[in-house]
């Protein structure tokens, strides 16, 4: 048979494949060439689409279990759009894989040359930044410069990392983390504190309870909540300063930093903002991120529930990043592991469980995260 070659792939129908009983992937791609022969007509047949190569190689990868298989297939088209849609509900019309029973569902189409062209965008992006970068004036380099000094002006205070300005100055700003007394350094802020997570060292309060203003300036998102709250058990916060949401100190700019701090509000204020959440109920959610699983299985999506275990939404996994800023997020299944960026992805939709197949990353999250194994 014929290989399209990648460069002339227009699009890729994704299928999954439920059979009633153990098949091997000969069996399935048998199933696809067999059973759409002489349905479509000459021209459309796929033997020939293959050959002419307008059809490239079918991808099947299949999982048993339970005496039943899953499988995932991917049928790469170089055809138009109308085309490929009449090959995909062609090939949803198989009902027999081999020895069993089976159904094949269509999961999507996906546009090859628009991950492309978002490649290209970003790339184009990269390669624009570093030109700038390299062509800038001396005005910026000496800004560089002056940047570089800031930020090796870093000190510590009873081993915690602080502008030079802390002990000095009558107002405390307490941040989370090193880059983000760096960022307000960078922003010509000199009397931030970094308190280093919600466990807040004894040696903050003391600092905290000498100043006359303290300003808690923390994420757009939970964990700056969680920290506010972390800070009120151990001294007086007069102010609350916060990140867009869904931002974090450290990737603000000094503009938006100046913005932030301006814009803070009282602690009183600030509390309206801070609203209780629904606490993890653990057999409750394994139960139901159990049941799931099972619906998904097989399939590269990602399901987003809340509190009360109603569906929000499903996407592909391959849309992760275009997505955030979802409110009401509690739960987020999928059956797929659990990489960096399906934790980041959870973080800023303010997820509180996340549930996967198994792990693969090492990344910290304060977001709670399950594998099938500890269901």
């Amino acid at each position: 048979m014929g290989k399209i070659a990648q460069v002339s792939v227009k699009y890729i129908i994704h299928a999954t494949l439920k059979a009633e009983g153990l098949v091997d992937r000969p069996d399935v791609i048998g199933a696809i060439f067999g059973q759409s022969e002489g349905l479509l007509g000459k021209e459309m047949e796929l033997r020939e689409l293959q050959k002419s190569g307008r059809i490239g190689r079918i991808d099947v990868e299949t999982f048993d279990k339970n005496g039943k298989t899953t499988a995932r297939i991917m049928i790469p088209s170089s055809l138009d759009k109308t085309q490929t849609a009449i090959i995909a509900a062609a090939v949803e019309t198989i009902d027999r894989i081999g020895p069993c029973n089976g159904k094949i569902s269509l999961d999507k189409i996906e546009d090859v040359r628009n991950e492309k062209r978002d490649y290209i965008q970003e790339r184009a992006k990269q390669i624009l930044s570093k030109f700038i970068k390299e062509s800038e004036p001396e005005e910026s380099l000496a800004r560089e410069v002056r940047d570089s000094v800031k930020v090796g002006s870093v000190v510590s205070i009873n081993g915690l990392e602080a502008g030079p300005g802390v002990e000095s100055s009558d107002e405390l700003i307490l941040v989370e983390g090193r880059a983000d007394v760096i960022a307000c350094l960078k922003a010509g802020v000199n009397n931030a504190l970094a308190v280093n997570g919600t466990n807040i060292p004894k040696a903050v309060g003391e600092l905290m309870k000498s100043k006359r203003t303290t300003v808690a300036f923390v994420d757009g998102d939970r964990g700056g909540d969680l920290i506010v709250k972390a800070l009120q058990q151990v001294g007086g916060v007069d102010f609350v300063a916060k990140a867009p949401d869904g931002k974090e100190v450290e990737e603000l700019v000094g503009k938006e930093i100046l913005q932030a701090l301006r814009a803070k509000t009282s602690l009183k204020s600030a509390r309206r903002d801070f609203k209780p959440r629904k606490k993890s109920s653990g057999g409750k959610d394994k139960v139901f991120a159990k049941k799931v699983l099972d619906e998904i299985d097989g399939k590269s999506v990602i399901r987003v529930y809340d509190s009360s275990y109603k569906l929000l939404g499903e996407l592909p996994l391959s849309d992760l990043r275009s997505v955030r800023g979802l409110s009401g997020v509690y739960l987020v299944v999928t059956d797929t592991p659990v990489t960096t960026d399906l934790v980041y992805f959870a973080e800023k939709n303010q997820a509180q469980v996340l549930v996967g197949s198994k792990l693969e990353t090492r990344k910290r999250s304060r977001v709670k995260i399950l594998t099938k194994r500890a269901l």
